[in-house]
């Protein structure tokens, strides 16, 4: 199939292009080539699309009620559906996969209109609106979990259940769980993926001020800060003496996690999938305003396994937080046995099973 190329489309997020990342990894090992069609978001990670080329393709969302606001989304939508289907004329994918965020659904509805076979993956346990708006026209639909909300039982003929596909970077960071004892350093991560993380800096400061000094000695604390809440942050975390690493993203972030003995972050899908490749375990926040409740869904299922603290955003003090970090750490066996359950969960061969699907497609076969 060396001949033969695949459009991956993705929305500009990280729980978006991660997987997308890891597919394109996992098909030029099968000797298959692949475009990226994104948005301009997608620019701010700063990793290199492993694939042949990344284009962007006007896409999106409706943003208000009004009937100017309708005919502009139309319009857009209408570009960028012209501009796919000029892509695929120059590029003549032989299949396209979406990985959900509306800016796939120009190009997987240029698919449809071209007769390409198209795929989408949906990454969390409630089905995005960009799929569920697609799913009806893709050939094969791949989930990362059996019990996905708002997946009709009338497209269970052409489901797959793959898991979330994670990247190479991730699987090769995996190591054991550091142990400690109560005299051992305490390594936290805290993070909070593309969206949410201001609620970090303004509650995590204060959390770590009011550990105990001996604790507080033990601390190594890294976490993704805003540019723009950066200074508050450092002078806080100066005055409280605390060894902090701070910055606005951490492109070796798979390695940070893996060798923390906690991470406190937002609940998205590839944020969950990944700690549960590396085993470790995490308090989730989960984002209280996104489409679905979607990050709610993700941490629960983590939770109950017993490999994560699930704490709703209304809940997440800087009190709450100083008493779960005492507790965790003057108890190192409950952060062992989360680290065990997290990793029970771990699917590291997901992005086979969905590459068989994509090369399935290929073939013209339906998954």
């Amino acid at each position: 199939m060396s001949d033969q190329r695949v459009l991956i489309a993705a929305g500009g997020t990280g729980g978006h292009l991660f997987p997308a990342f890891s597919l394109c990894e996992e098909l030029k090992r099968r000797g298959v080539e692949s475009d990226l069609v994104t948005d301009v978001r997608a620019d701010q990670y700063g990793i290199d699309f492993p694939g042949r080329a990344v284009h962007h393709v006007p896409s999106a969302t409706l943003r208000g009620r009004s009937p100017v606001a309708l005919a502009k989304m139309l319009t857009t939508l209408g570009r960028g559906i012209w501009q796919a289907r000029k892509l695929f004329r120059e590029t003549l994918p032989a299949a396209v996969i979406g990985f959900g965020g509306y800016p796939t659904v120009p190009p997987l509805l240029a698919a449809r209109l071209s007769g390409v076979p198209f795929a989408i993956h949906d990454a969390n346990a409630v089905m995005g609106r960009a799929n569920r708006l697609l799913a009806p026209f893709a050939r094969a639909i791949a989930l990362s979990f059996e019990k996905t909300k708002h997946v009709p039982a009338r497209y269970s003929g052409k489901t797959r259940v793959v898991g979330m596909p994670i990247r190479d970077s991730v699987k090769a960071a995996a190591k054991p769980y550091p142990k400690r004892s109560t005299a051992d350093r305490f390594s936290l991560l805290v993070f909070g993926g593309s969206q949410g993380a201001r609620v970090f800096a303004d509650i995590v400061p204060g959390a770590l001020a009011g550990l105990p000094q001996a604790l507080r000695a033990r601390l190594r604390l890294v976490q993704q800060v805003r540019e723009e809440d950066m200074e508050r942050v450092r002078v806080a975390y100066s005055e409280a003496r605390i060894d902090a690493e701070l910055a606005p993203f951490f492109p070796d972030l798979p390695q940070r996690m893996a060798d923390a003995h906690l991470v406190v972050g937002r609940a998205g899908a590839s944020t969950v999938a990944e700690l549960t490749v590396l085993g470790r375990p995490a308090i989730l926040v989960p984002l209280p305003h996104a489409l679905d409740n979607d990050q709610l869904e993700n941490a629960t299922r983590v939770h109950d396994a017993g490999g994560a603290w699930c704490i709703g955003q209304a809940e997440f003090t800087s009190e709450r937080l100083r008493d779960e970090l005492v507790a965790m750490a003057s108890k190192p066996e409950t952060l062992e046995r989360a680290a065990e359950a997290a990793r029970s969960l771990g699917e590291p061969d997901a992005v086979s099973r969905l590459a068989d699907v994509v090369e399935e497609l290929m073939r013209g076969r339906s998954a």
